[in-house]
């Protein structure tokens, strides 16, 4: 029996587990389109590549142990992915991108739209190919899967011509692999093990960060499991946020400052140390390390680890406990918990005249206060902003795992609706909000239009101070107010372009306007944006602005 290319793509897809793909329509790819029709796949069209790659990076993050696929076709189809695929591969999430390409016949003759992509993508990927035989296809798809979800996880990229999609084979002469999204558990070196119970039973006060290959590893359980026991103080970053939960009693957030100068023993777990742990200076000098991670490469960047546990989290974790059981070893920090505890009560008292301000313009706390108020177990909360999102994660709980999303360590703007429109695709039950800074909303709010089109309501908040505030402040303390360039923006109605696209649109001036502006929004049905105008802040220097 006949099948072209894109029929065999789409079993293949059909075979790793693959339930949608993101795209923008182009015709190098739309075999692929024929085929997810046959295989019940769902194909979700947006309005700009770098989207359908958000997309499906938020695909993966929302479902350890599959794939999120983006379909670009040719040429600026596939440029216009290309930050989507670095945001991607900085953030370790594992998603295949299909590029189209002019015809294999005509290739390096100066096709519409030919060019290199493979070369374009190899930096920014795990791995980077073309298939040239239409009979192959399957088998390059798993080998691009096999590569992305290996090890520490990342985007690959496969580069199929029009003439090889569209090209016929019979299914008698095709092998579909079977395709694997989770790689084997691979475990630590039991010596090294002990060596970090050991380390650990002689710490006074030690703590834990917990990062983003605590996702990829499935750790969560056995992370907690072993935190509780020992009563560590933990914290998180990246995709660990949501790994423990937000009623932890280990679980701090306002004293990590603190915690780091004053630690003797400091667990990294899953976590680099890149510039959020200011390339580990941020660490007590004399406190020893522990680094958990799932491959050997990681481990001692910017800061020797003392003891190395390489491997799955999760086994790590199993086997310390498993260790501390075996040898007898109890480990209890209750006490210096208990004393970061009341530091971070303290300080959680200093927020409440921000959180409860009725300043105008309005504090960017309040806003954030507002929007804690209505959120509940059943929410997803986007991040998609400089400013705004950092002072909203002081404030808003991650109240189970996968409840936030943000852009990794790219600092990416523009994730949001993209990461929106996945969350709600899988999540349907959920609602789905995005607090969007003025400045991230206008790199993909046309996305607005993707989510009316599928029926989506989704709810953004936007912090708009009229400025890129995270650059206007360290410009007016570097060079002066008279100097600033490139730094304001304007008071925007965000809001009417959502209702002119067919949302639902708020308007908001006043603190005690927030609430129930939210409220009608989250009734309304229908995706739907409150913009709100918040203080823009110049005077206060350098201070949370500028993280490199």
């Amino acid at each position: 029996m006949p099948v072209h290319g894109g029929q065999l793509a789409a079993r293949a897809l059909k075979q790793a587990g693959v339930e949608c793909v993101f795209t923008l329509s182009g015709g190098h790819v739309m075999p692929i389109y024929d085929g997810c029709i046959d295989e019940g796949i769902r194909v979700v069209d947006v309005r700009h590549e770098q989207a359908a790659v958000h997309a499906a990076d938020a695909w993966s993050r929302l479902h350890p142990g599959k794939i999120g696929v983006a379909i670009l076709t040719a040429g600026p189809g596939v440029t216009d992915g290309v930050t989507g695929v670095a945001n991607a591969w900085r953030a370790n999430s594992p998603i295949l991108v299909i590029g189209g390409q002019g015809p294999f016949r005509n290739l390096r003759r100066g096709s519409l739209q030919e060019m290199d992509h493979v070369s374009v993508m190899r930096p920014i990927s795990k791995w980077a190919d073309a298939c040239y035989d239409t009979a192959r296809i399957p088998e390059y798809m798993e080998i691009a899967i096999r590569n992305a979800v290996s090890g520490i996880p990342g985007p690959s990229f496969l580069e199929i011509p029009m003439d090889v999609l569209m090209g016929q084979s019979d299914w008698s002469k095709v092998s579909i692999p079977k395709i694997r999204t989770q790689p084997p558990r691979l475990s630590p070196q039991r010596e090294d093990v002990r060596a970090a119970i050991e380390l650990l039973a002689s710490a006074q006060r030690p703590t834990l960060m917990a990062g983003t290959s605590v996702k990829w590893s499935q750790a969560s359980q056995a992370l907690n499991a072993f935190i509780d026991e020992a009563r560590l103080p933990s914290f998180v970053n990246g995709m660990g946020r949501g790994q423990i939960p937000h009623d932890s009693p280990q679980l701090f957030n306002r004293v990590r400052r603190d915690a780091l100068k004053e630690c003797d023993v400091f667990v990294l777990a899953g976590s680099v140390l890149d510039f959020r742990l200011g390339f580990g200076r941020s660490i007590n000098p004399a406190a020893k390390i522990i680094q958990l991670e799932m491959e050997y490469d990681l481990i001692g960047q910017n800061r020797p680890a003392d003891v190395a546990l390489v491997g799955s989290l999760a086994a790590s974790f199993e086997l310390l406990l498993q260790e501390m059981k075996e040898q007898s070893v109890q480990l209890d920090f209750t006490s210096w918990r208990d004393a970061l505890r009341e530091k971070e009560a303290a300080i959680g008292q200093q927020f409440e005249s921000q959180l409860n301000s009725t300043e105008v313009p309005i504090d960017p706390l309040r806003m954030c206060k507002e929007l804690r108020d209505v959120v509940d177990e059943n929410t997803i909360l986007i991040g998609d902003g400089g400013d705004i999102v950092a002072q909203a994660s002081k404030v808003l709980p991650v109240m189970f795992e996968g409840a936030w999303m943000d852009p990794g360590p790219l600092g990416t703007l523009g994730v949001g609706m993209p990461f929106a429109l996945s969350a709600q695709l899988a999540h349907p039950d959920k609602r789905v909000i995005i607090v969007y800074g003025d400045g991230s909303f206008g790199f993909n709010g046309m996305e607005y239009d993707t989510a009316i089109r599928f029926g989506l309501p989704i709810v953004g908040i936007v912090g708009n101070d009229g400025a890129w505030g995270q650059m206007l402040r360290p410009q007016v303390s570097a060079y002066g107010k008279d100097r600033t360039v490139a730094t304001l923006l304007e008071y925007t109605r965000y809001d009417q372009v959502v209702e002119a696209l067919g949302g639902h649109g708020e308007y908001v001036e006043q603190p005690d306007e927030i609430g129930p502006a939210l409220r009608r929004a989250l009734d309304s049905g229908k995706p739907a944006l409150v913009n709100v105008k918040i203080r823009r802040d110049i005077d206060t220097g350098m201070k949370g602005s500028v993280y490199v």
